[in-house]
């Protein structure tokens, strides 16, 4: 496809407009998400609606669960409705449940607020990375990738500050009123955002999808060949053929224990670093320093996967992971916890989405897609246990075990995926991680 120098800058300007709104929204996803941690640690001084570590750890759960149901049927809703129209939709739901949690008066009410924003949150993030896609610049879909994943952990700072900023003069719910203000995006959203090419092409909207591909200046996608679900059973059944059973496992328990340690540390982070002697604005401080540290990871651990392979680079991830995690429940001086706390956020964020590249690596063209989805789908589980653990270990008494046992989650993501590493080492498809490993995190 040809265009004008100016038609072409022109594109270029409206590609960028695109990929800043998906931007935002993932920024708001990710406030949404790590605001429920902001404030833990004043519900539970302030014992508000009675709530126990083990309660809060339950609402902690509500939100990845969630999250899980939300990640499961955006496929299959943005199918139906459009791209577009779901992330409108997810903007929506989240916002909404954030109100929902803003005016409750029970554990019960606050709970649901939770679930359906995680409802929302689920189904955000790969809707908005499969608009990215679609309209990044040709040649720049990777690196447009990985800066929409940056956004989700500026989410996690500026929760930390609208934590910080509101509690003590407004109190809580003010927290969850800034999240219900993403609300008055959605609109802009329906203005401004253009609908995903992949979606007009699957239609059959083939001169829509020319004409918005012309004005943007991108690649008009592929048609892709539909599966059935007779295929797609037939994919996931291969993954368990002959020895690939073991080899499949090993992916799935890596990444139980990876997403467990995400969002275990996510959650309660602030809460333990209290539990260590620090006061609240500190223990939000390391909220900001800990996301600082994901928005690198994020940035180099694609390179050092490219140099030195992903399978090595996410046990290596994995064990230095495990160490800072460990290291946080010592009480060390301030500049030498903060400079931990940011090391475990590089290396934490990132070695979950290599155990996605390692698992695309290592997988056919034809089986890779269900692979990694599947991987990822098992991972959420942990995901759901995380912050649930940490409560059981709140309400047993056993506080300062929070870091060790995320810190052992670590270790278990390390033995598998090395293993799995080892045992695939002669086998296995080469080929691009590309969007299948990061639409999956």
């Amino acid at each position: 496809m040809s265009s004008s120098p100016s038609l072409s800058a022109r594109g270029s300007r409206l590609a960028l407009l695109a990929v800043a709104l998906c931007w935002l929204a993932v920024l708001f996803d990710g406030l949404d998400m790590f605001i429920y941690g902001s404030v833990l640690p004043h519900l539970l001084e302030t014992k508000t609606f009675g709530l126990t570590p083990e309660q809060a750890g339950d609402l902690g759960s509500y939100a990845t669960f969630g999250m899980l149901v939300g990640a499961l049927t955006a496929g299959t809703v943005a199918d139906r409705i459009g791209r577009k129209k779901l992330m409108i939709a997810c903007v929506t739901l989240f916002s909404l449940a954030s109100g929902v949690c803003a005016i409750s008066g029970s554990v019960e009410v606050f709970g649901l607020g939770r679930t359906l924003a995680g409802v929302g949150l689920g189904g955000l993030l790969p809707t908005a990375i499969s608009m990215v896609s679609d309209y990044a610049p040709r040649g720049r879909a990777a690196i447009v990738i990985g800066l929409l994943m940056t956004a989700h952990h500026a989410g996690g700072i500026l929760s930390a500050y609208v934590a910080k900023w509101l509690i003590e003069p407004a109190g809580w719910r003010a927290a969850f009123w800034v999240c219900v203000a993403p609300l008055l995006f959605a609109p802009v959203l329906a203005k401004m955002l253009p609908e995903s090419l992949s979606f007009l092409v699957a239609k059959g909207r083939d001169e829509e999808a020319r004409a918005l591909a012309a004005r943007y200046d991108v690649e008009l996608p592929a048609t892709a060949e539909r599966k059935t679900a007779a295929d797609r059973f037939d994919a996931l059944v291969g993954l368990f053929r002959g020895g690939e059973w073991v080899q499949t496992l090993l992916y799935w328990l890596a990444s139980f224990g990876g997403l467990l340690l995400v969002y275990g540390v996510a959650t309660w982070l602030p809460t333990l670093m209290r539990g260590e002697g620090y006061r609240l604005g500190s223990a939000l401080t390391f909220v900001v320093v800990f996301n600082l540290g994901g928005i690198v990871g994020m940035l180099v651990a694609g390179r050092a996967a490219d140099r030195f392979g992903a399978p090595r680079i996410s046990a290596i991830w994995f064990a230095l992971t495990a160490a800072g995690v460990f290291l946080l429940s010592v009480h060390m001086p301030t500049g030498v916890t903060m400079a931990v706390v940011f090391l475990t956020g590089v290396f934490l964020n990132s070695a979950q989405t290599m155990i996605y590249a390692t698992v695309s690596i290592r997988s056919t063209p034809d089986s890779r897609a269900t692979a990694v989805g599947w991987t990822s789908g098992m991972g959420r589980f942990g995901a759901v246990f995380g912050p649930w653990l940490g409560g059981q270990l709140l309400a047993a008494g056993h506080g300062d075990w929070g870091f060790t046992a995320f810190a052992l989650a670590g270790v278990s993501s390390m033995v598998f995926i090395g293993i799995a590493a080892l045992r695939g080492s002669g086998s296995g498809a080469k080929g691009s991680a590309g969007q299948e490993l990061v639409t999956a995190h």
